[in-house]
């Protein structure tokens, strides 16, 4: 996929992908928690994800520090609103799994099943080895990953959200890896 600079890629129809900025912050705020109630809702305990967004100063300053040091967010855009979003880098464990984290992939509902996602994903990991963290009962993101090639390993960490289930793609995982690549993204 070619890299998304600042003028973007082609995705899904109608969709343009794209390094996020600075001026992005609010929006990526605004987003991250729309997708977490449309995905959450019924995974996490009452109540929340209204704590977790309650200081919405705090997490669009998280945003702007994470922009000035040059963290790769990749958003999708459809008709000027962000409906996506991805976050990878090096992983973050002292023994990671695999050199690469996907520390963050979320799209609205309404691009559920377009190839948003899939897009995302192809952005911000493309072929390279990974590992994230998933909720535990999150049967669509699990599904969805796994298309991708990744397994659970048997890790679990608990959260105030829940229990989270590490899934790893490595070299021995490859085969079940999503072989649509390239077809929507541009």
């Amino acid at each position: 996929m070619p890299d998304p600079g600042a003028g973007g890629v082609g995705g899904p129809a109608g969709v343009r992908l794209r390094r996020s900025d600075a001026d992005d912050a609010e929006a990526l705020v605004t987003l991250h928690e729309a997708c977490w109630r449309e995905a959450y809702a019924d995974l996490m305990p009452p109540g929340f994800i209204d704590e977790v967004f309650a200081d919405r100063d705090a997490h669009v300053v998280r945003r702007l520090e994470q922009a000035a040091a040059g963290r790769s967010t990749w958003v999708a855009e459809r008709g000027g609103e962000l409906v996506g979003f991805a976050s990878s880098g090096p992983a973050r464990l002292a023994e990671p799994p695999a050199a690469h984290e996907l520390y963050a992939l979320y799209a609205r509902a309404s691009q559920w099943g377009t190839g948003v996602g899939h897009c995302l994903h192809e952005i911000a990991v493309g072929a390279r080895d990974a590992y994230l963290w998933t909720l535990q009962g999150n049967d669509r993101s699990r599904a969805f990953y796994e298309r991708r090639g990744y397994r659970p390993d048997g890790v679990t960490e608990e959260q105030p959200a829940g229990r989270h289930v590490r899934m790893v793609r490595t070299p021995g995982s490859r085969a079940g890896r999503d072989r649509a690549s390239g077809t929507i993204c541009s």
